[in-house]
């Protein structure tokens, strides 16, 4: 029986026992991590969240304390429901375990930290949206517990790889002859952003692709709609999952955990697959190694530096005038006999007004006929360089300026909102060289400098105010990505899209689970054939924080409707439900699957599994072999024993990597 969640604002007079999990946050993300950890994992945890109301959402009345323990009374009560249920292969994860101890504190403060059981703790998890607040409380909960695990937030990457260097140092130098394995764990720092921003915008490129990317290694995971009456589909390197069973049926259910058998399912066997006529499907399509990390471009292309100082009008222009005196050239070459450089010469004397007049009686009529147009091209030249030398000016002038939208812009992405998510959203989109127009209501925004520095169209306004989306081109767009922190912003302006184009590409953000499944049913209901999607960026986050945690590191997360499956790499030691058996023995439904095998020797791998090459198949000997060759085998043979040594690259569900992390741990006690 799971443990009770209305006891839990009582629950705080008892200290946390030993290897508790310590969760401290001021938002969503908090209460989400968690959720994970204790029902997911079957962790104790201790939650610490600020007294009053969210103050990134003041229009909520619920204080923090109580919309967390909502948030653990709906997961509870969904728990249940799905053991009543006696679901495959799931059981009560949480027997026996406590339920999450709340406490309240303005800021993670020695004393607060110390409360919380941060030295006895396993792990703790620091998410507050301040980067500033994060590093502060870290640095204090190294010093009370130098082996504890760190899991940190930060939206500054660079400064990021720099405290996990400082804090891992501190923790060797607190611990001599620590297991290099153990260390590599000890701190990790994650982005929410970061992590949600691919499949955000993913969502608006394809709508239906979903791009897993970690320092060069790629995953693609595509839906297929189901196959038409005689079509066989093609079910590419493996199928991933599949959609719901009322996934073509605009009232049907929303895709989420409580969905029930008509939901999608998350990595189905093959006569499952087989079996759901009608449905569509997830599958990983390919998998290939991505170019060296760029820049994102901007948005002028290889022509940027003359497409940005001077008009198209303008270039135009002077390749006509261009245009008009190679043709006087030729012409003269023609009727003169002149050799083509000395009629070069004559025609541009001729053009700036200093040759000679053809006057005298030996020169030829048409002579005298393509001087006159010679003058006549020169007095085009002169507003010609007059209007270079002003666009010239006014290019530097505005350059410090925001663009505006171009007039024949069409087939973009209009964007909502330059916060943290929104900013990772942009670069991500312009690394694929999307073409993208921001709507932005505040000037002073996270993300306007970026938007400036890559010459993005950015049109500052309020997107509820009418007029702007059509500033920004919606009825040219190709998706909307409503990316803002209120979700009524991002509601009204997705309702407004759709009125003007009604087969518009949608995408939202939004917080609150229930709303955004009311929002999804009845967008889907009111536009059939338009793809509506709606996105928790917490709900992407969370799983990755979690695994962390637990001390590993997942490649990404790929979200199939409302649910999320996770590619993570593992150890194959220490994992009874893989070593000794065979891929296709090691496969759980529902669970688990073994995607791709890393044949670097033991000795030679990289703490990165997504730095490791391809595999090379011309090597002298293949998976097993002594002299095997190092890479990732993506194409294994189903009869292939995974041994002790290897790893493994998986595609699993959020309970399916928890049992395998929990049966590892269960092993290292024994």
């Amino acid at each position: 029986m799971l443990g009770s969640v209305s006891s839990l604002p009582q629950q705080p007079q008892h200290p946390p026992s030993r290897g508790h999990m310590v969760v401290c946050g001021d938002d969503t993300l908090a209460r989400r991590l968690a959720v994970e950890l204790r029902y997911v994992y079957g962790e104790r945890v201790t939650l610490l969240l600020p007294p009053g109301r969210d103050t990134t959402r003041p229009e909520l009345p619920l204080t923090q304390r109580a919309r967390a323990v909502a948030l653990f009374g709906r997961m509870s009560a969904a728990m249940n429901r799905n053991g009543a249920g006696g679901g495959s292969g799931a059981g009560d994860t949480n027997a026996g375990v406590e339920a999450v101890r709340i406490m309240e504190a303005h800021e993670p403060s020695d004393e607060v930290l110390e409360e919380a059981g941060v030295d006895r703790a396993a792990a703790l998890a620091l998410v507050y949206d301040d980067d500033e607040l994060n590093i502060r409380a870290a640095l204090t909960a190294r010093r009370l517990n130098p082996r504890l695990r760190l899991v940190i937030r930060l939206y500054n990457r660079k400064l990021g790889q720099h405290l996990e260097t400082l804090l891992d140092q501190a923790a060797a130098v607190s611990m001599p002859g620590i297991d290099p394995a153990v260390l590599d764990a000890s701190t990790t720092v994650l982005s929410d952003a970061d992590t949600a921003a691919p499949a955000l915008a993913a969502t608006a490129l394809t709508g239906s692709s979903k791009v897993i990317q970690a320092e060069g290694l790629l995953l693609r995971a595509v839906e297929r709609t189901p196959p038409r009456p005689g079509e066989l589909a093609d079910p590419g390197l493996c199928t991933l999952a599949l959609l719901s069973s009322t996934s073509q049926d605009p009232a049907g259910t929303e895709g989420s955990d409580s969905s029930g058998d008509e939901g999608p399912q998350l990595l189905p066997d093959r006569e499952t697959v087989n079996a759901a006529t009608g449905r569509g499907t997830v599958v990983l399509e390919a998998i290939s190694q991505a170019g060296p990390d760029r820049g994102p471009s901007r948005m002028g292309g290889r022509g940027a530096p003359l497409g940005q100082v001077f008009s198209r009008r303008l270039r135009w222009s002077a390749l006509g005038v261009a245009a008009a005196v190679v043709a006087l050239a030729v012409a003269s070459v023609i009727t003169t006999g002149d050799s083509p450089l000395h009629a070069a010469h004559m025609t541009l004397l001729d053009l700036l007004a200093m040759g000679d007049p053809a006057v005298e009686d030996a020169d030829s009529q048409s002579r005298q006929i393509i001087q006159l147009l010679s003058g006549t091209a020169g007095l085009l030249l002169l507003p010609l360089l007059v209007a270079a030398v002003l666009e010239a000016f006014g290019t530097l002038r505005t350059a410090s300026s925001l663009r505006r939208p171009p007039r024949g812009l069409s087939g973009h992405v209009v964007l909502l909102g330059l916060g943290k998510i929104g900013t990772r959203v942009l670069v991500r989109l312009r690394e694929l060289d999307i073409p993208v127009v921001v709507v932005e209501e505040d000037p002073e925004a996270r993300g306007i400098p970026l938007a400036r520095s890559l010459h993005v169209p950015t049109v500052v306004g309020d997107v509820t105010q009418e007029g702007v989306l059509e500033a920004a081109k919606i009825r040219r767009a190709r998706a909307l990505l409503a990316l803002t922190s209120v979700d009524t912003t991002n509601l009204e302006a997705a309702l407004y899209a759709r009125s003007v184009k009604p087969d518009l590409r949608v995408a939202l953000r939004l917080y609150d689970d229930e709303f955004a499944t009311a929002v999804y049913r009845t967008l889907r209901t009111a536009h059939p054939q338009a793809l509506t999607r709606s996105r928790s960026v917490s709900h992407l986050a969370a799983p990755a924080f979690a695994v962390a945690m637990m001390g590993r590191q997942i490649l990404g997360a790929v979200p199939v409707e409302r649910k999320v499956m996770l590619f993570a790499a593992l150890e194959v030691a220490g994992h009874p439900q893989l070593e000794g058996r065979t891929v296709d023995q090691a496969f759980r439904a529902g669970a688990w699957r073994v995607l791709a095998l890393d044949a670097t020797p033991p000795a030679d791998r990289v703490p990165d599994l997504a730095a490791v090459q391809p595999y090379d198949p011309l090597g002298p000997s293949g998976p097993g072999g002594p002299d095997r060759p190092a890479g990732l085998v993506w194409d294994l043979h189903p009869g292939y024993v995974l041994r002790a040594e290897d790893r493994v690259v998986i595609a699993a569900t959020r309970r399916g990597l928890a049992e395998l992390l929990r049966g590892q741990h269960s092993v290292a006690r024994r």
